[in-house]
């Protein structure tokens, strides 16, 4: 069986199962445009997302992941539905309780939640080009008023609160991002486009004071970005 397909809260999630496990999983949270139905999910429709799989799977790597309630921005119903889905996954498969966690773009999100309420199960969290803050992402999008407009509308759907709430909300949350939760972090950043570079400009404003250097690459070597997380998540599995 390579990978099983189910339902939690009426939203599917996905396991992928290597040939050979090493008994270590690894929780996949995806970005906007991530989704798990009854049948497939984003990262095996997606010729790079698949690659990383594929050398994870080959690794010895578990993979699960879910739907997360769609555009969810980190809310807090789609961090219950991930905490959900590892209870159930170490109930259901024979896996050390400290995983890892691998998150992309608004996936990083949802992740630095997990870190907080789930710390002592996280073993190492890799962040690929990750929004950090709701707060300078909408700073970025104001200069693009359809999209801008786009994103208002998701977040108060997925936060289920008003405008004026939402903002607010959002404004008044710290600046700076603490990452101080003793789990080993790795920011990766793809160099691709006017947008991604913006987002990078913030990661020395956003993470302050932290040890975390992010790990920049150019598009044309993306294929090596699933080598690259397995060397990490390796340095991570000495005690167990």
């Amino acid at each position: 069986m390579d990978n099983r397909n189910f339902q939690i809260d009426q939203e599917w999630n996905i396991i992928h199962y290597p040939d050979k496990p090493t008994g270590f999983g690894v929780l996949i949270i995806g970005d906007e445009r991530h989704f798990v139905d009854e049948n497939k999910c984003f990262w095996t429709q997606n010729e790079g997302k698949l690659n990383i799989i594929n050398e994870l799977k080959k690794a010895g790597y578990t993979i699960f992941s879910s739907n997360l309630y769609g555009r969810n921005w980190g809310s807090e119903n789609a961090v219950q539905l991930a905490q959900r889905l590892y209870q159930h996954v170490i109930r259901s498969e024979i896996l050390n309780q400290k995983i890892h966690i691998l998150a992309d773009g608004m996936g990083a999100l949802v992740a630095l939640k997990l870190m907080e309420k789930m710390k002592e199960q996280i073993r190492s969290v890799v962040l690929i080009n990750p929004i950090l803050s709701l707060k300078f992402h909408l700073e970025q999008e104001k200069e693009h008023k359809f999209f801008y407009k786009n994103l208002i509308r998701e977040l108060t759907s997925a936060y289920q609160i008003e405008e004026n709430e939402l903002i607010s909300m959002v404004y008044n949350t710290d600046t700076f991002i603490k990452l101080d939760f003793d789990i080993p972090v790795k920011i990766i950043h793809v160099l691709s486009g006017g947008k991604s570079y913006n987002q990078s400009k913030q990661y020395q404003h956003i993470l302050n004071l932290t040890k975390i250097t992010p790990y920049f690459i150019v598009p044309e070597k993306k294929q090596q970005l699933g080598k690259i997380i397995i060397k990490f998540l390796i340095n991570h599995e000495k005690v167990l």
